[in-house]
């Protein structure tokens, strides 16, 4: 196939006119084109009175493609091979069913792969089923009580099933558009596969993760909700089995395996100190912390998009920011949701944790996104391994009381937080998390330096986006869940210390979303295959 670069058109240009503008690049007519496909669309907003969509596509033809690249060497033009995935061959030979534990992309992705190379993988996800979670999440948002099994974080989907459904992803694995593909084949929107920002919408999710669960349970695995794997079973370095409970219940089972793929998510703070106590080697590792910042949707669609500000085909713009001091902690912006809401991720009692979500439509008022300072390890040098996780309770109970204790979110306006002084009532944006928002005073709840960070990253981000520091825009915190604290330790074979126990995914430390997660996911199932772990 032949693949035409950087083909610049208007806004709302249709599919016809990209062929055309292809079929000029490289002087054919559009009717010899046997197979044309969009590989990827992105808004180039730089010159905010001549907004264009750029595009690459992918194209065959009747004849002659080697001449026409030829003539066009050095171009816009090159040769690419179709992507095919093309998994290892199962090698794996044992008696006993792999072991998933957790359902999140991470853990959905290495079962797919398992049960579709006949594997029939077992897997134990401590929360609902996506609609029974759905349900927990309105209950809590309706009467503020906490189902600590079934929440945003906790249950099918994983915490990216209440978010925005973001697929970009900063790592340059292949494997990237076999999950992309994957997530089409069951529901997701056909433009992921294409589009430099893609996104499912947290109202599109629960299909999407539904469809996948109904094809790894035709091939033969199993999926059981409600229950936790709270211990395991090491003998002679190699994993034999878990300990599991039903998180309704109470009722324990133990089940014998040789292979455990650990994908508990970021938040399963529990099942790590387990793993510790049971000699799994980990270390400390980076994470960030912050708040999230609530601005208008449109004052974010004038600053990005110009008088195109209301254009329905380029939809609710989005930013990504940075700032990094020569002398001084960064600060960046995390998960932007445009047209979402903030809501209160809490996992644990009498803790607050604020993330966004979006739908798919990201027709919402406002626009929030996280904007977090980087913790390095050695903040916390002799604090000991969880030194980190503790730091993170710390700010989510702090929270929680600084919210009245009824799970309503502290808030502050920008100008306040700057003037370092406590909120009494918000202005002309209106906060959206649906637990509530108590103003507060911010400054209160974070340390310092991270304060400073935040305020120094906002000055800076104003620069780049004009109004982002927006006197009225709402800060709410503690945003502390965007990547765990701890690494889980893995060989080159991705297995822990643990012989037949692998580290999966967000929560061991190798992933930061939900592409990189399954791609992670697959990883480990491809090793688990072809049974690499277990060689002399």
């Amino acid at each position: 196939m032949i693949r035409i670069q950087e083909l610049e058109l208007p806004v709302g240009a249709d599919i016809d006119e990209i062929k055309k503008a292809a079929a000029k690049i490289i002087d054919v007519s559009p009717a010899d084109f046997e197979n044309f496909e969009l590989a990827r669309e992105s808004i180039d907003s730089r010159h905010k009175n001549r907004i264009r969509m750029k595009y690459t596509v992918d194209v065959s033809v009747c004849s002659g493609e080697e001449a026409i690249i030829l003539r066009n060497a050095g171009g816009k033009v090159s040769v690419v091979e179709k992507y095919v995935y093309a998994p290892p061959y199962p090698k794996r030979n044992s008696v006993f069913r792999p072991i998933i534990a957790g359902f999140g992309p991470a853990g959905m992705f290495a079962a797919l792969l398992l049960a579709e190379a006949g594997y029939k993988p077992l897997i134990f996800e401590r929360g609902e089923d996506v609609d029974a979670r759905a349900a927990d999440v309105d209950e809590f948002w309706r009467s503020k009580i906490l189902n600590t099994e079934s929440n945003i974080q906790f249950g099918e989907g994983g915490a990216g099933a209440f978010s925005d459904g973001k697929l970009t992803t900063g790592i340059k694995d292949p494997r990237v558009r076999e999950v992309l593909n994957r997530l089409c084949e069951f529901g997701a929107p056909p433009e992921i596969k294409y589009s430099a920002k893609p996104h499912i919408g947290t109202d599109r999710l629960p299909k999407v993760v539904k469809n996948m669960r109904n094809e790894i349970i035709r091939r033969g695995g199993e999926v059981k909700f409600n229950i936790k794997i709270d211990d395991i079973y090491a003998a002679n370095g190699a994993i034999h089995g878990v300990s599991a409970v039903n998180t309704k219940t109470g009722e324990k089972y133990d089940s014998e395996t040789d292979c455990l793929i650990l994908a508990t998510g970021h938040s399963a703070r529990d099942t790590v100190e387990t793993l510790y106590k049971r000699g799994v080697k980990m270390e400390q590792k980076a994470f960030s912390v912050g708040v999230r910042i609530e601005h208008p949707q449109e004052l974010i669609n004038k600053a990005q998009y110009g008088k195109e500000y209301n254009n329905a085909y380029l939809g609710a713009a989005e930013y990504k920011l940075s700032n990094h001091p020569v002398h001084g902690r960064g600060a960046y912006t995390f998960c932007m949701c445009p047209g979402g809401i903030v809501v209160n991720a809490a996992s644990e009692e009498s803790g607050v944790v604020v993330n966004g979500m979006s739908v798919y439509a990201r027709d919402g008022e406002n626009a929030n996104s996280a904007v977090l300072a980087g913790i390095e390890p050695d903040f916390f040098d002799g604090g000991g391994l969880f030194a980190g996780v503790e730091f993170q309770k710390s700010l989510e109970k702090a929270a929680f009381a600084a919210g009245g204790g009824g799970y309503a979110v502290p808030g502050q306006l920008l100008c306040d937080f700057i003037a370092g002084k406590a909120t009494a009532k918000f202005g002309s944006v209106k906060p959206t998390c649906p637990t509530g928002v108590a103003p507060s005073n911010l400054r209160k709840i974070l340390p310092e330096y991270v304060t400073n960070t935040i305020f120094g990253g906002i000055a800076a981000f104003d620069k780049k986006l004009p109004g982002f520091a927006l006197p009225d825009a709402v800060l709410s915190a503690p945003e502390t869940r965007s990547s765990s604290p701890l690494r889980i330790l893995r060989d080159e074979f991705f297995g822990s210390s643990i012989l037949g126990l692998y580290p999966c995914g967000e929560g061991a430390g190798y992933a930061g979303g939900i592409v990189s997660a399954a791609v992670d996911g697959i990883k480990v199932a491809e090793v688990v295959l072809e049974d690499a772990g277990f060689r002399d």
